[in-house]
């Protein structure tokens, strides 16, 4: 079996990845609607993707593509712990408090806002597809006095020298990534729970239908762990909901709120049921 995900090898996604799937071949793809598109194409049989940091909020790109341009069904949970350092060239690990410039992903450049204005508050910041890819170009570039922020397990791939440890803003940094491809997978993890995640559009002219749809799961007392709304992307002021639903109660009355949200006009897109499996990093 092949499971792709956002690349390159040593990028939080590969961690979760390889947790997840630890005797499988992995292949790394650029971008996370890659990720989706190699799914779609039957280059792999699973992607895994990120979906949620407990810093900076859900991953749009990943969000947008599966509601609006994909069916693929998400079968699985993965939940990572975070931890972002600074790395450089080793030539350059004497001189990083001199840095000219750092790169990394936006979400982890995001997750280390405070520390970038605290000690580098007028370097240029820029953004790469991957964290991983941040280390790879520092390392490929030595002459360059530039930082990336990126896991450890990038420093050591890349042979790059880590001057600044842990620098999230916060200590309890999560990142949860969803396994995309079948409806129902099963991880050789510790299962925590299952969830289903819905996207929610109602009638734009009918006052109070957001409510409506909310008071189906309410009065069945079904638990919602999470209300978003993103654009619809057909005009301003349109949006889908996206739902994330606790599964401990009896699916048939999740069932009976979706039929109830129909019933008001509503339409929903099911992402999916499925297991949420926290990783433990050594």
């Amino acid at each position: 079996m092949k499971v792709g995900y956002l690349g390159p090898e040593s990028s939080f996604t590969y961690q979760a990845a390889k947790k997840g799937f630890p005797n499988v071949q992995l292949v790394p793809f650029p971008s996370i609607p890659a990720c989706i598109k190699a799914v779609e194409y039957q280059e792999v049989e699973l992607a895994v993707v990120p979906i949620e940091n407990t810093l900076e909020g859900s991953v749009n790109t990943t969000v947008d593509y599966l509601y609006h341009q994909s069916s693929i069904p998400v079968g699985a949970e993965l939940i990572l712990p975070i931890h972002q350092q600074l790395m450089v060239a080793k030539q350059n690990q004497h001189e990083w408090q001199k840095l000219s410039k750092i790169l990394s992903h936006p979400q982890a450049l995001a997750q280390s806002a405070n520390f970038i204005q605290e000690h580098f508050p007028e370097v240029l910041i820029e953004s790469t597809p991957s964290t991983a890819y941040a280390a790879q170009y520092v390392a490929e570039h030595p002459d360059e006095l530039i930082g990336a922020i990126a896991p450890k397990s990038a420093a050591q791939t890349y042979q790059v020298a880590i001057v600044s440890e842990n620098i999230q803003d916060v200590a309890v940094n999560h990142t949860r990534f969803w396994v995309i491809g079948q409806p129902k997978i099963s991880l050789s993890l510790p299962l925590k729970k299952e969830k289903m995640t819905l996207a929610i559009t109602m009638p734009s002219n009918n006052p109070g239908s957001l409510l409506q749809a909310l008071s189906a799961f309410g009065w069945r007392q079904i638990d919602l762990s999470k209300i978003e709304s993103r654009p619809l992307k057909t005009s301003l002021g349109e949006y889908f909901f996206l739902v994330d639903i606790e599964m401990d109660k009896p699916r048939v009355l999740v069932e009976n709120a979706i039929e109830e949200i129909h019933l008001l006009g509503g339409e929903v897109k099911i992402f999916g049921q499925y297991g949420i499996y926290p990783v433990e990093m050594n």
